[in-house]
């Protein structure tokens, strides 16, 4: 598009879409019909600039959609460049209008919209504080250190007037989300040295000029607010879903992940709602669309469930064009396996319980009872070191490791023992069968035979936490030889870890050394929603996947809302009632109920909540484990804390948090090891965790009878609140 000799620039900010969303839907129409206009010529007569009246920004214009709408764009006098920031009924519009100062940060380079009625009193010299006369929060940050990390000059005196986190929590609503981040950061117990080099903050900034928009949007924090409109159906799709704006919004961090050439495996790190999946979905297109481009090219997207995998390849479908999605394959690991093993004559079917069981029960008849050893010793036994130690025969035993086992068994006890297990080895082989990890190894080893043989160029992990070593051996393999550019992308955080895998990467053949970052700010939660989750966890050991201890520090949620709620009840009759009541309450105030998911420890206790709120009238919807959630059906959805991962709602009732079943004490799978039984409590309190980590607004945890010490033991607040 171009207008006299200049191209013509045209963005929308992440404002606009907001806006765009709250509007009925039939103005929506009007609205896209006048985008399009715009888009194909933003300087034709009829779109109608008129100067907003009493407005602080003199580059800020209204735009006619119709008598009774208004759009509000950004029109500087230097450069061909438009950008919509806002649509709202007319007196609402020039009301978001009047008071917006839209301008370049000196330092950045990066276009900031700021309200400047959150500016106290007018800027003026460097405020270092240091008479004693009161004490900032950020006292000892020199006002040039504050604007390069994001905080415009207007709003400095804002800044120096926060004494507390309380005060932090209430100003960072309006300051720009990269200022908001760093003061997070120093309020934390950053340095400014620290928050450069976490910022990724170098050297001497370059001299901007704070008119030339142009290049100011190009900067990677204007990026994360602005997109620049370069293809009509791009901008078509994203104004049919214009909240989710994952699809064209990244923050820096994100960006520098994910569009850049690695050379070798990069790991990267973060607590719930980060973006670590978002980045890893870009990081697939980026690499279909910029290096692996070739006819035969793949790239392989694997996590390590089927539910997950369908989620991700629905949602790289908006985002991919359809050359660049035909080179992703999209597939949970087990299945990938399964594929793989078939297509080269694989003479075993890989069973995960039905048909190996039985012939489990047969092996432990042989189990000496004068050990006095019960059943789920020796489960874990063979899961926990025969199994990842490939032990096939007796002296292959005694020699593997028993690390993180804590039931001691000297060399006699082994070979007591063995025979259970020599035993369960060959019915397997008798009956056809293998185990998943049986499987993986089994295609490894295959792989390690053939050579160099399959198209992947690449390979892009999530939910890396929830895969074991033999998963990451055969990823390895996958792309053999050693370190090459942009082969392995991996993304996870030990804190969700809700199954009882364990990786150390660098002993499965994958060296992230100098190629690991971490994402800190949660963009789905609120900070009361965060901290509740996170206080879930607290005073536990968490590992980074790679042999290190992770911590969730500068982990931060620059949104707000309501505090977690803890409702307690005698009965469960008494707690359904109480969840059909806040569903109908919600359902009365134009809430729609598709935004709500119900979730439960099990199937079991789901489907009684189900029976009991369809009796009372409420519309249901479970979500399937091997399908992408639909959010076109209606109904409250139901999931188990398993299924709920990777997924997120305006609202989750975490329900029936009882003693017995938060944590998970059903008799016969209770490990007798206390090691594993402290592990086992740490991956029921990653549930809970996943699952209030869901809820972008709110969280409610309902129980009948004696609630779940994870709960009941951190005592209610003068509310009767648990928090």
């Amino acid at each position: 598009m171009v207008h006299g000799s200049l191209p013509v620039k045209l963005a929308i900010s992440d404002d606009f879409l907001f806006s765009f969303s709250r509007i009925p839907r039939n103005q929506q129409t009007k609205v896209l019909e006048f985008v399009n206009k715009f888009r194909s010529d933003p300087t034709l007569p009829g779109i109608n600039y008129e100067k907003i009246q009493g407005a602080r920004d003199p580059n800020l214009r209204s735009v006619r959609i119709d008598r009774a709408y208004r759009g509000v764009v950004l029109r500087p006098e230097k450069g061909n460049i438009y950008v919509l920031l806002w649509v709202d009924h007319h007196d609402k519009a020039y009301s978001w209008a009047t008071n917006k100062v839209c301008g370049i940060n000196p330092e950045t380079g990066s276009v900031q919209i700021v309200d400047v009625t959150s500016v106290p009193v007018e800027p003026g010299k460097e405020t270092l504080a240091g008479d004693g006369s009161r004490k900032g929060l950020f006292d000892g940050v020199h006002d040039r250190h504050l604007v390069r990390m994001g905080i415009p000059e207007i709003q400095l005196p804002l800044v120096r007037s926060i004494q507390t986190e309380e005060e932090l929590d209430r100003a960072a609503v309006v300051l720009p989300q990269e200022g908001a981040e760093a003061l997070y950061m120093l309020a934390s117990g950053y340095s400014v040295e620290d928050g450069f080099r976490e910022l990724e903050i170098t050297g001497e900034p370059e001299t901007v000029d704070t008119s030339d928009f142009s290049k100011a949007l190009d900067a990677p924090d204007s990026r994360r607010r602005f997109f620049v409109v370069e293809d009509d159906l791009e901008l078509s799709a994203i104004l049919e879903a214009p909240l989710e704006k994952w699809r064209v919004f990244l923050h820096p961090s994100q960006r520098k992940l994910v569009e850049r050439d690695w050379n070798g495996p990069v790991r990267v790190l973060g607590g719930a709602g980060t973006g670590k999946t978002v980045a890893a979905m870009h990081r697939a297109r980026w690499l279909a669309l910029n290096r692996f481009t070739g006819r035969n090219d793949r790239i392989l997207f694997t996590t390590f469930t089927r539910n997950l995998a369908a989620d991700i390849r629905e949602n790289l479908t908006k985002i991919c064009p359809q050359e660049a999605m035909a080179r992703i394959e999209v597939v949970n690991l087990d299945k990938w396996v399964s594929d793989f093993l078939k297509r080269n004559g694989y003479s075993y079917d890989i069973d995960y319980g039905p048909r190996i069981m039985p012939l489990w029960e047969t092996a432990l008849s042989l189990a000496p009872s004068e050990l006095g050893l019960d059943a789920t010793f020796y489960r874990e036994e063979w899961e926990r070191v025969v199994q990842p130690a490939a032990a096939t025969s007796m002296n292959e035993y005694i020699k593997a490791p028993r690390v993180g086992r804590g039931v001691r068994m000297n060399r006699k006890d082994r070979l007591a023992v063995w025979p259970v297990f020599e035993e369960y080895r060959a019915l397997l082989n008798e009956n056809g069968l293998r185990e998943a990890i049986d499987a993986m190894r089994d295609a490894r080893l295959l792989l390690e035979s053939k050579g160099d043989i399959l198209a992947y160029k690449a390979v892009i992990v999530d939910e890396a936490q929830d895969m074991g070593a033999e998963a990451f051996r055969l990823i390895r393999q996958m792309i053999p030889g050693g370190d090459r550019k942009n082969d392995l992308f991996i993304v996870g955080d030990a804190h969700q870890r809700i199954y009882r895998h364990k990786v150390v990467l660098n002993q499965c053949g994958v060296n992230v050394r100098g190629r690991s970052r971490k994402l800190r700010i949660n963009y789905r939660t609120t900070e009361e929603n965060r901290r509740w989750a996170v206080n879930l966890l607290e005073g536990l050991s968490i590992d980074d996947l790679d042999g290190g201890m992770d911590d969730q520090k500068g982990y931060q949620s620059l949104l707000h809302g309501v505090a977690p709620q803890v409702q307690i009840f005698p009965t469960f009759n008494d707690e359904v009632r109480y969840v059909t009541a806040y569903l109908n309450d919600l359902e009365g105030q134009g809430q729609p109920l598709n935004g709500v998911c119900l979730v439960a420890r099990t199937n079991e206790l789901l489907k009684q909540y189900e029976a009991n709120l369809r009796e009372q009238g409420i519309s249901t919807c479970f979500i399937q484990r091997s399908e992408a959630e639909d959010r076109r059906a209606p109904g409250v959805r139901l999931a188990t804390m398993h299924r709920v991962k990777g997924l997120e709602f305006d609202r989750v009732i975490i329900a029936g948090v009882n003693e017995g079943v938060v944590p998970y004490e059903k008799g016969a799978d209770r490990p007798s090891d206390p090691v594993l039984r402290k592990e086992s409590e740490v991956h029921e309190r990653a549930l809970l965790y996943v699952a209030a980590t869901r809820a972008k607004r709110e969280v409610l945890v309902t129980t009948s009878g004696v609630p779940s010490r994870f709960i009941a033991a951190r005592g209610p607040t003068s509310d009767g609140q648990f928090r």
